[in-house]
């Protein structure tokens, strides 16, 4: 050991330590620099700002436990000095206080950071402050040239200085050492590792011909000795052992709180195939107290839809929602569209005479409506045959008669109904009841057409018992007065089927038939 006592500025340069043997000389070189010491101590007898020669030593205690720290050198300087050294202890803590900006001259020169508040200056200041063995607790205390921890705490954690005095010669003399002395998790607790992640539950989803990742965490409890490892496995090879160049496998530490660390593993699987979900993958964890391991749990995930299916079904999407919103809009005119194209003319199958046949309230605002407007469109717009009693029947006639015989050659009968309509012995209600019977025969048809709101507390008998079976089609004024609205749409819908005229031969002779029969009842 090559002491100086004291040091001066002329000691400093480089130094060689050789070591001769018979056969061998070993050199170790080491240079040496000289720190001028303050000239006065800090304020307050705190010794923080004193220069330490050599690094800090280590040292680990247990929280909730307690160990001994000799002072470094201070064995040396006892058997060099005159006298018993004496050494005095400080801890140094680095706190974070609130100050205003006329601080303390020994916070002059410490870390800050200044904001305005409330029209105060408050600086936030990263300062050391010394507390000796006179401010602490029996939890610590300095025995002689030792510092004892009896119960170690989290805020005991720091450096701790020792300061040794002594005479040498006549000479006195002094220096300053230090040990980081740092809390560890306490010895009482277990020290098995544990393993974190993959938990038991837990299921890893893959997707072939894709590179996966498996991750296992584990927990290395505080140790003296730092021999613990972490690692994969899979059919109980380590990862490095095995020749397929896909697997690889990755380390690196997590965290660390009081000495206990989290390591990670990570086992990388590139280009997933199918006979890689039938080997088993374990991970691994040990240190010198015990040895854990679980198996991982894999499972296929659901193949994703690709771009050009997702793009597909979104287009399809769209239509459908353009065409639902183009039928909303065209509903009817597709409708009649559908029937005159597919549907059968009824005047071919049938031997009837009139498409409708319109009973309505006499003397009324809906009398007016039928001769002046309905019947005026449809036939000569629409081109279907009307029958209106009190224009096609002939005088001399039995009424009851004439009316069930037109309501009879008739495919549909439209009511509209209106004040005293279908009232007791009057001619609505008698066309109403032939229409009825001719409904529950199968062979007609009936259409309410709303001119004027009626209510139904208003409706006789016969025209409750028949509503379940009515088309309903509402007038609604001025609106409707155009042949392409959307009255007249609704009313095609329950009328025949038209197609324009000379479409069709058959539909000519049909025509000339319904012609001939009309004459023919006329003249007899």
């Amino acid at each position: 050991m090559l002491c100086f006592q004291p040091a001066v500025a002329e000691d400093a340069g480089r130094y060689v330590c050789q070591l001769r043997h018979r056969s061998e000389c070993v050199e170790m070189a080491a240079s040496v620099s000289v720190v001028r010491r303050p000239r006065a101590a800090p304020e307050g007898g705190r010794e923080c700002d004193l220069p330490v020669a050599v690094a800090l030593a280590g040292a680990r205690v247990p929280l909730q436990g307690g160990d001994v720290l000799d002072c470094p050198d201070w064995r040396e300087a006892r058997q060099m000095a005159d006298a018993a050294p004496v050494v005095t202890w400080y801890h140094v803590r680095t706190d974070r206080d609130a100050a205003p900006r006329n601080r303390p001259k020994w916070l002059a020169g410490a870390l800050q950071t200044c904001v305005c508040a409330g029209g105060w200056l408050v600086c936030m200041c990263a300062c050391q402050e010394c507390e000796g063995p006179s401010g602490w607790t029996s939890d610590r205390q300095q025995a002689g040239a030792r510092l004892e921890l009896h119960y170690m705490l989290d805020h005991y954690q720091g450096v701790y200085r020792c300061q040794v005095r002594y005479r040498r010669a006549g000479r006195a003399l002094r220096f300053t050492r230090g040990v980081n002395v740092t809390a560890v998790s306490p010895s009482f607790l277990p020290k098995e590792p544990s393993i974190l992640q993959p938990t038991a539950e837990h299921v890893f989803g893959v997707k072939l011909g894709s590179d996966v990742r498996l991750v296992c965490r584990g927990h290395f409890p505080y140790l003296d000795s730092a021999n613990w490892s972490i690692w994969w496995s899979v059919d109980g090879y380590a990862a490095d052992q095995l020749a397929d160049p896909r697997f690889s496998a990755s380390n690196r530490h997590v965290r660390s709180d009081h000495g206990d660390r989290i390591e990670e593993s990570a086992l990388l699987i590139r280009d997933f195939a199918s006979e890689d979900l039938g080997e088993t993958y374990d991970c691994s964890v040990r240190n010198r107290r015990g040895f854990r391991t679980r198996r991982a749990r894999l499972e296929e995930e659901a193949s994703a839809p690709s771009p050009e299916l997702a793009c597909g079904l979104a287009v399809t999407l769209a239509l459908s929602l353009a065409l639902l919103a183009l039928y909303r809009v065209f509903r009817l005119e597709l409708l009649l569209l559908y029937r005159s194209r597919f549907h059968t003319d009824e005047r071919h199958t049938d031997s009837k005479d009139f498409d409708v046949y319109i009973s309505y309230a006499r003397n009324s605002e809906e009398e007016k409506f039928v001769l002046g407007t309905l019947r005026r469109v449809l036939e000569n717009h629409l081109g279907y045959s009307v029958c209106i009693f009190d224009r096609d029947s002939l005088p001399g006639g039995t009424i009851t008669d004439e009316t069930l015989r037109f309501v009879a050659r008739s495919r549909r009968l439209a009511l509209v109904p209106g004040p005293g309509y279908a009232r007791r012995g009057s001619q609505g209600l008698l066309e109403l009841k032939a229409g009825v019977d001719g409904l529950a025969g199968g062979h007609l048809r009936l259409i309410l057409i709303q001119y004027e709101p009626v209510r139904r507390q208003e409706w006789v008998r016969e025209l409750r018992r028949a509503r379940v079976a009515l088309a309903t089609v509402r007038w609604r004024g001025e609106r409707s007065r155009e042949s392409t609205s959307r009255f007249w749409k609704k009313l095609r819908l329950e009328l025949p089927v038209r197609r324009p005229p000379g479409t069709d031969r058959g539909e000519e002779a049909g025509l000339m038939r319904t012609a001939n029969r009309r004459q023919s009842d006329r003249l007899f």
